[in-house]
């Protein structure tokens, strides 16, 4: 690493971030990318090593400008340009009520990891607070996507951060009634169409899509003349598999940032499935299986609408299939395809395969011969993580919003303070208060759904 990338990744933790948005993806940015990354490993997990990966996004090999941004300068000097700024986060109180055995009112401050020192003073009104068991209403007396046992817990979507079982009772989209019966079972579920609207002890409540995933919902709250959004997951970009991204007016705004960093942009949809079928058509002239491997729900379910089923036989694991069926029960067209002992010898040798992660290595890929094999996900814009998956393709896949994304949401809501949950957390925030918005951060427990495994993916496959 050069000088001034050491000095750069030395200082950045206590600077605002001067984020250059027209060219991103020009040597100079993405040399303070890489060092931006190495300030701020992702809050999805350390260990991925993006730092020396980011220059891809150009194909270019990376170097330091020669010459340094205007407000960088003196930084780079050893100087300070200004007074630091500090950029605050959240500090949430927790209210008199009785919940779980707990009375009394106390401040609970749950500030992101690596922001230390910085706090925002608390709102006596606000209408979500963090507490250990999850993002609170205290006025409606539940909670969002709640990681710990509670009575009432909203449902953003049905990935295993936002979806947990032992909640006494769920209430979420009705375009996701089946996959969350498939992903925790019978429970006590209430649903509500999207633009629907009940009162709960005097909140008015409605869900509206986030374009996440199938039945994936942006839940609205308003009470006392405040509007809050809380955003679960979501992407701005198309998806035949779920309702499209709506912007909801309000005055906070509670966002994902799992991709937040300019040099996440993702490219047009259909390219990406261009690419997986011209794969796909080259290993069937070759005699060669292709195994894209995919998230069970959501991820593979959006492949399989891509695909050109023409080419030849499309495969699916057990796992991805139980996903499948709810789909279908929920009205979304699918491709036809077979499980692996329906499909006769010579289909398997040609055919396109989709299986979740858990899949790789294992002995059930045995029946498909000489297969190449890819991976789904917006992780495949580092090489390193290609690397690390050890598997001849990366296709650049994403059910999240992308950098430009993030913002176009957090611009159509109007919202004049934005709360951070997950992700690239602390980039987001600073640039947010350098664009002079209220801008903090809660602390959870949810993770990157492109990570983390899925319950139903640890479900058997079949048996020859």
């Amino acid at each position: 690493m050069s000088e001034i990338s050491r000095k750069l990744t030395h200082k950045l933790a206590k600077w605002p971030l001067y984020l250059r948005m027209d060219d991103a993806t020009s040597p100079a940015q993405l040399a303070w990318n890489r060092a931006l990354v190495q300030s701020f490993p992702s809050a999805a997990g350390s260990d991925r090593d993006v730092n020396d990966e980011i220059g891809c996004a150009s194909g270019r090999a990376l170097s330091p400008p020669a010459v340094p941004w205007p407000k960088l300068a003196p930084l780079l000097a050893g100087k300070s340009a200004r007074p630091h700024r500090r950029v605050r986060v959240e500090r949430t109180r927790r209210p008199d009520v009785s919940f779980a055995g707990r009375t009394g009112t106390s401040i609970a401050r749950r500030p992101t990891s690596r922001f230390p020192g910085h706090r925002l003073d608390p709102q006596p009104k606000d209408l979500v607070v963090a507490r250990p068991e999850g993002l609170y209403c205290p006025d409606g007396d539940f909670f969002i996507d709640p990681w710990q046992p509670v009575a009432q817990a909203l449902v953003t979507h049905a990935h295993g951060d936002h979806l947990r079982t032992g909640h006494g009772r769920y209430l979420t989209a009705e375009a996701g009634r089946h996959v969350v019966t498939q992903r925790v079972g019978a429970v006590d579920l209430q649903t509500l169409a999207y633009g629907e609207t009940i009162t709960h002890r005097g909140v008015r409540i409605s869900f509206h899509p986030a374009g996440h995933v199938l039945g994936s919902a942006q839940i609205r709250l308003e009470h006392g003349g405040q509007v809050w959004v809380v955003s679960g997951d979501y992407k701005t970009g198309p998806d035949a598999t779920c309702a499209p991204f709506e912007p909801v007016r309000c005055d906070v705004f509670v966002t994902e940032s799992t991709f937040g960093l300019p040099v996440f942009r993702w490219a047009p949809q259909q390219d990406v499935f261009d690419s997986i079928n011209a794969w796909w058509a080259d290993n069937a002239a070759a005699g060669r299986a292709s195994i894209v491997y995919a998230y069970s729900f959501g991820k593979a379910q959006r492949v399989l609408s891509g695909l050109d089923a023409a080419i030849g036989t499309i495969v699916v694991h057990g796992a991805v299939a139980a996903m499948d069926e709810a789909y279908r029960q929920s009205g979304v067209a699918l491709p036809e395809t077979k499980s692996v002992l329906d499909a006769a010898p010579a289909e398997l040798r040609r055919c396109l395969v989709v299986a979740p992660p858990s899949a790789q290595g294992s002995a059930w890929l045995k029946r498909f011969g000489d297969y190449g094999d890819a991976f789904a996900s917006g992780w495949m814009l580092l090489r390193g993580a290609r690397r690390r998956r050890n598997v001849d393709r990366g296709f650049i896949l994403s059910d999240h919003a992308d950098w430009p994304g993030l913002l176009e949401a957090i611009a159509a809501s109007g919202a004049p303070r934005v709360i951070v949950t997950h992700g690239y957390v602390e980039p987001l925030v600073r640039y947010l208060a350098e664009q002079g918005l209220q801008s903090g951060a809660f602390r959870t427990e949810y993770g990157d759904d492109e990570d983390v495994k899925e319950p139903d993916e640890a479900a058997p496959a079949e048996s020859p």
